[in-house]
């Protein structure tokens, strides 16, 4: 199964990196990928905290919390795994302008976008829930398409994202600070 799971995201890696490589995408994920970035995520919780009002308050102190805390899970599980981003283990590899030198598994950028829009997402209509999580699921392709990341380092940084996201609400929620 564990052979199977790696030679499926070695060939997605491949197609994400290497096969769909194109000027539009590299101007497409040049963007995007940022918006996963420490700047990006930590100035979207402030500037919802500081122009937001009611529910919106608090969602960004609930965002703010959950990227805090989804980055120190992030920090650990690299820690402890130390898996090569795949610009240093494969060869051929199609990568950004900034090569990082810290370990690939989990995703940062991917959990940090998902960490940030979690607990907005309970504010939002079904419409800008879909666009907010198709926009996060773009920083995690955008991960892969630069070689900083494996499908699965997404997936997984999505999934720590998005849950931390979720039990940050679903506790505050629960001891009354809604």
């Amino acid at each position: 199964m564990l052979e199977r799971v790696q030679r499926w995201d070695h060939q997605l890696f491949v197609w994400c990196n290497q096969s769909i490589s194109s000027r539009i995408f590299d101007r497409l994920f040049g963007g995007i990928t940022h918006l996963g970035g420490a700047i990006s995520t930590i100035a979207s919780a402030l500037l919802i905290a500081w122009f937001a009002y009611e529910a919106w308050d608090v969602s960004a102190y609930q965002s703010a919390i959950a990227l805090l805390v989804s980055h120190i899970i992030v920090v650990l599980i690299k820690k402890g795994v130390r898996r090569n981003r795949p610009f240093r283990a494969l060869e051929q590899v199609k990568v950004g302008n900034f090569p990082l030198k810290d370990y690939s598994f989990p995703s940062g950028h991917t959990s940090a976008i998902f960490a940030v829009i979690t607990p907005v997402l309970f504010l939002v209509s079904p419409l800008y829930t879909c666009l907010l999580l198709a926009l996060a699921a773009l920083v995690g392709l955008s991960r892969i398409y630069w070689g900083y990341h494996y499908p699965t380092d997404c997936l997984a940084g999505g999934a720590i994202g998005f849950g931390t996201g979720w039990l940050v609400v679903y506790l505050m929620n629960a001891v009354g600070i809604s």
